[in-house]
């Protein structure tokens, strides 16, 4: 194109530049960046935003700083996204003084952020684990004057919860019911999700009943939650009846809740139960996928059911599904301690 003399305006650069970028290629991008100078064409605002994103994205923090700095002082005025990328990027980082800095400048230009903006950022957070960042960014939200809405309260309830933190989640769940909201399913779940993690399964039943009593239908997640507490807590009487319950109820169960079945009867030894389940299961109409296979692979070997995991094993294709890197350890793993080692030798060199 350039050597017939052809020179790309702003809009093919920019693709070419992100092209480079979303895939890590950041060395290209910026010499394609720099090509597009030199070619005379100026970058515009999705340009440099362009550039900005990916640099947040590797969190190379300081080089984002540059590219915005370079828009700024080439009178390129920053649009909305370069400057949410800039304050996810610094709140990732807690770096809440940078975070201030760049919202009060979105709003001395006019720009509107909104709770939906936050709660978005807050929730990436607490599923990275960030939770005291988040938390700084809840209460810098609060004193900004905007209202904190259910999926913020969930969201930062939430990351509390994925740490293990209960005692500060119920605060959240405090300060949601003084703001007038009131919990919904997905708030119960996450405190289930958060009491089940840490051992507390009595207090996560209690909630699932409270759930009904409080007018909120369990949905499949939270049923597949219990479930899999009581099973990780010893219980399989009570998840059996739980499962039993949610089925009654005519509440879906999908794939996930009978993988979470499945595994819970393999580890607390019921293994009849279990294989009866996965026959149960082939008759309905969810579609298995390789979790579950494997899931029942390593419980049929755990109940000594060797040629019926081998036969599973080899009829995977049947379910239009391939062995994960999982299957295969765990085929190859159960071989080696039956003193199987050319049926391990054979597995390493499946194809299928």
């Amino acid at each position: 194109m350039i050597d017939e003399g052809i020179v790309p305006d702003h809009h093919v650069f920019t693709i070419l530049i992100n092209a480079y970028a979303t895939h890590g290629m950041m060395g290209d991008a910026m010499l394609m960046f720099q090509e597009m100078k030199r070619q005379g064409v100026k970058p515009n605002a999705v340009t440099y935003a362009t550039l900005v994103a990916a640099f947040c994205r590797m969190s190379r923090l300081d080089d984002a700083m540059d590219i915005f700095s370079d828009m700024t002082d080439q009178g390129v005025p920053p649009n909305e996204s370069a400057y949410r990328c800039l304050i996810q990027g610094f709140c990732a980082h807690g770096s809440l003084v940078k975070v201030k800095e760049l919202v009060s400048e979105m709003i001395s230009k006019g720009f509107r952020l909104d709770v939906v903006f936050f709660s978005s950022v807050i929730n990436n957070l607490c599923k990275e684990g960030k939770v005291w960042e988040a938390q700084l960014l809840f209460d810098f939200v609060r004193s900004m004057g905007l209202r904190p809405d259910l999926i913020m309260f969930c969201s930062l309830m939430d990351g509390y919860c994925l740490v293990g933190k209960m005692k500060e989640a119920l605060k959240v769940l405090d300060s949601m019911l003084s703001a007038g909201l009131e919990p919904n399913a997905v708030v119960y779940g996450a405190l289930i999700n958060g009491y089940c993690k840490i051992g507390r399964i009595d207090d996560g039943l209690n909630l699932f009943r409270e759930m009904s009593l409080k007018g909120v239908k369990p949905t499949t997640i939270e049923y597949c939650i219990i479930i899999d507490g009581l099973f990780q807590a010893a219980r399989p009487i009570a998840a059996k009846k739980m499962f039993d319950e949610m089925i009654e109820s005519e509440i879906p169960v999908d794939i996930e809740t009978y993988s979470a079945v499945l595994n819970g009867l393999f580890r607390n030894n019921c293994f009849d139960e279990a294989i009866t389940l996965f026959k149960k299961l082939r008759s309905t109409n969810v579609k298995v996928d390789i979790v579950t296979l494997t899931t029942v692979i390593s419980g049929m070997f755990k109940a000594r059911k060797i040629e019926e995991a081998k036969h599973l094993f080899v009829s995977i294709p049947t379910y239009k599904l391939v062995p994960s890197i999982v299957t295969y350890g765990i085929m190859i793993s159960n071989f080696i301690n039956e003193g199987l080692l050319e049926e391990a030798d054979d597995i390493f060199f499946y194809n299928g």
